[in-house]
């Protein structure tokens, strides 16, 4: 008797649980969708001209191309930006085609939460929000002629964080989309630029490494706000493996060694909705599963983000 009603049981839990099955697949096809469509329309507004930060990136490297000649090769691959050929936006590429294959994720938890980071990453508001980072860069190669945007001024950033200064560019340390770090046969971690972007070793206070840089950065967008919506999980092991690998040289010699995203920096200002509601930038790269919900309703419209500057590119007296 006590067999057959165990059997019983058993058979009632399987059926319960079948019943329930795992939506999560289903769920990733989904965003997947979303997420190409997303990224198809941010990729025909950043060309038609419709974002408003990449046309100030635009505006502005014209300005200083004029003024600073040497500088113009570097000045011409940040533009990029403001266009679909940009690392930003070709970044979002690469991680669709890689959201497809479920080998380049740990579990199926990280596969959605990296879909639907995906889906929010490529929302025009948020992404004219990530090219502050290029416009205030090329701000700040103007010496201060060229206003910032969606931040306060360099100088005030630093006393605020009691940051260092390490240049014009700094800003996009830290950013996968324009370099990695780099671990030299001392041990230690530097970032390395990629291609062109390595001009800015003449105007970064360098060489930038890994263990100063976390404990003096300054803010930025991508390293204080976006880092969770643009990073890839990949990404964002190679950089917690240079975080462990620093910490683990830094205990060796009884010193404590902080993760540079463990304490947000001060600086942002008019931000959109999207970024004041994204989740903090230390947790990216973690597998979120069922516990994540989006912010954005998955029927809503795109946010036109498309609205041209008012305001002339110098800045007012």
């Amino acid at each position: 008797m006590a067999v057959m009603l165990m059997r019983i049981l058993t058979l009632t839990l399987l059926l319960a649980l079948t019943g329930c099955g795992d939506d999560r697949p289903e769920k990733i096809a989904k965003f997947q969708q979303l997420a190409q469509e997303r990224i198809i329309n941010l990729g025909q507004m950043l060309d038609k001209g419709e974002i408003r930060n990449a046309n100030l990136l635009r505006q502005y490297v014209e300005v200083l191309e004029g003024q600073k000649t040497d500088l113009a090769p570097l000045l011409r691959e940040l533009a990029k930006d403001a266009t679909s050929a940009g690392p930003m936006y070709t970044s979002l590429q690469r991680r669709l085609n890689e959201l497809g294959d479920g080998n380049n994720f740990v579990d199926l938890d990280q596969q959605l939460s990296e879909a639907e980071n995906l889906y929010q990453a490529a929302d025009p508001s948020l992404f004219n929000d990530m090219l502050s980072d290029p416009v205030n860069v090329v701000a700040d190669m103007s010496d201060g002629a060229l206003a910032r945007v969606n931040a306060i001024s360099r100088e005030a950033a630093v006393l605020a964080n009691g940051a260092e200064d390490f240049g014009a560019g700094s800003q996009l340390v830290g950013n996968p989309a324009y370099g990695n770090w780099q671990t030299g046969s001392d041990g230690m971690s530097f970032w390395a630029w990629y291609g062109m972007y390595a001009m800015f070793s003449n105007l970064v206070r360098g060489p930038v490494y890994y263990d100063r840089w976390s404990s003096r950065r300054n803010y930025s967008y991508y390293n204080d706000v976006g880092r969770y919506r643009y990073t890839s999980p990949k990404q964002a092991q190679a950089q917690n493996q240079t975080f462990e690998r620093t910490k683990k040289q830094f205990n060796a010699q009884g010193k404590k060694f902080d993760s540079p995203y463990a304490k947000p920096r001060a600086g942002s200002t008019s931000l959109s909705r999207q970024s004041a509601s994204a989740p903090k930038a230390s947790t990216a790269g973690r597998s979120s599963g069922s516990k994540f919900r989006s912010n954005y309703s998955k029927n809503s419209n795109f946010r036109n983000s498309g609205s041209r500057t008012t305001r002339g590119v110098r800045r007012g007296k």
